[in-house]
């Protein structure tokens, strides 16, 4: 479990050690536009979401351990370009290798789990991992931060390097292969159209599909712009990690409470019930930051920001679950088109929530307020939609 945590944690190690250095790296690489430097996020984005379908239908080829190997290598290789970068160009390029590769580990690791467990258990795992996971963001821009004040920016994709190698070594000693021979299919592109259309039109996996991108929208939006609002908007310099990671501990005691409430209540009920709480809370925020101008006090903000990041925590390893539950017979490539949607739909919404950042937090509300509405109205008809069949083929 730790291992899965520590896997998937490297897309949110390289998003969140950066955040504290985005203005110097911008400095130091000839960015212009304050905004721009956003795309130092936005590009692992975007090669994370390429990634999604390489690995998927590759692991149900060849197992699981093989596109992993090649995900870390690649990621690997990101670090070093853009530790090396002489502009800001050829940094996009490292991150978009990053992501690409990180890609690997992320993707498969949820195949990986659901070869071996499904339904509320599944769900009870992944939380699991999250909640254990959670701890690596949650601290990341503190580290990100210690690594300013002692080295030069490039020391944190030093750092990103050593993590990489570390666990490349620790998934080949440990992880055995979860795929048996048997049970692979031979690599072919009609199949993957297939997949793509099998997990296309099934309502309940693409409706908790759009649903999660939606909602990790907003969130990417978040993360593109959190280092100016609270850096320069609050002024609050080297305490920010303090603040982050207290948000990204929401996150995690979600993760960890869902866990143990999914076997309870059920993965659908807790998953509209938090979304429209994240929704109905975000509404009615949006309203107070329009009349305090756009800028509300910084206790406000956070009382805010941990009750939505609480809902949001509960939110991503359901949404997950949820969209993966009927896939099991596909789990790889379920996994990559899922992945796919998800990321793909987040960077353009979180990019464009991101672009719009004007010196207050009405964008970042915004984007929490609209995309969650959207997100508790996908949640909304895909769960009237099942129980609609389930008294048809009563």
């Amino acid at each position: 479990m730790t291992l899965m945590a520590l896997m998937i944690s490297l897309v949110a190690l390289s998003i969140d050690a950066m955040l504290p250095a985005l203005g110097e790296i911008g400095r130091d690489l000839g960015v212009t536009k304050d905004n721009d430097r956003q795309w130092i996020i936005g590009a692992l984005f975007a090669g994370l979401a390429i990634g999604q379908m390489l690995y998927g239908p590759v692991s149900d080829s060849v197992g699981r351990k093989p596109p992993i190997y090649a995900g870390f290598l690649l990621f690997i290789a990101g670090c070093l370009v853009s530790a090396f970068a002489t502009n800001f160009n050829i940094m996009l390029v490292g991150r978009f290798l990053q992501g690409l590769g990180a890609a690997g580990p992320r993707n498969v690791a949820i195949a990986l789990v659901r070869d071996q467990y499904e339904g509320n258990t599944m769900a009870k795992v992944i939380s699991l991992v999250m909640a254990v996971f959670i701890i690596v963001p949650a601290l990341a821009p503190a580290v990100g931060q210690g690594i300013l004040l002692i080295a030069h920016w490039r020391a944190i994709f030093g750092m990103l390097f050593a993590l990489a190698v570390i666990s490349l070594v620790w998934f080949a000693w440990r992880q055995p292969e979860t795929l048996a021979i048997e049970n692979r299919v031979p690599f072919s592109v009609a199949r993957i159209m297939t997949a793509i259309v099998e997990v296309c039109t099934h309502r309940t996996a693409l409706g908790y599909t759009i649903a999660a991108g939606l909602i990790f929208g907003a969130f990417v939006g978040f993360l593109s712009s959190v280092q100016q609002i609270f850096q320069e908007q609050y002024a609050l310099g080297a305490k920010f990690p303090l603040y982050f990671a207290a948000l990204a501990l929401s996150i995690g005691g979600a993760s960890l409470a869902n866990s143990r409430l999914v076997m309870r209540y059920g993965m659908q009920q807790l998953s509209l019930w938090a979304v429209l709480t994240a929704s109905v809370l975000s509404t009615g925020f949006l309203l107070f930051v329009l009349i305090v101008q756009g800028s509300p006090p910084l206790i406000v903000l956070m009382t805010y920001l941990v009750t939505l990041f609480f809902c949001i925590g509960i939110l991503f390893g359901n949404f997950n679950a949820l969209a993966m539950g009927p896939m099991g017979h596909i789990a790889g490539v379920a996994s990559a088109v899922i992945g796919l949607i998800t990321t793909a739909l987040s960077v353009l919404l979180g990019a464009s929530i991101g672009a719009m950042y004007d010196g207050t937090v009405v964008p970042m509300v915004v984007g929490f307020t609209a995309f969650g509405a959207f997100a508790l109205l996908a949640v909304y008809i895909t769960q009237r939609s099942e129980r609609c069949g389930q008294s048809g083929n009563s």
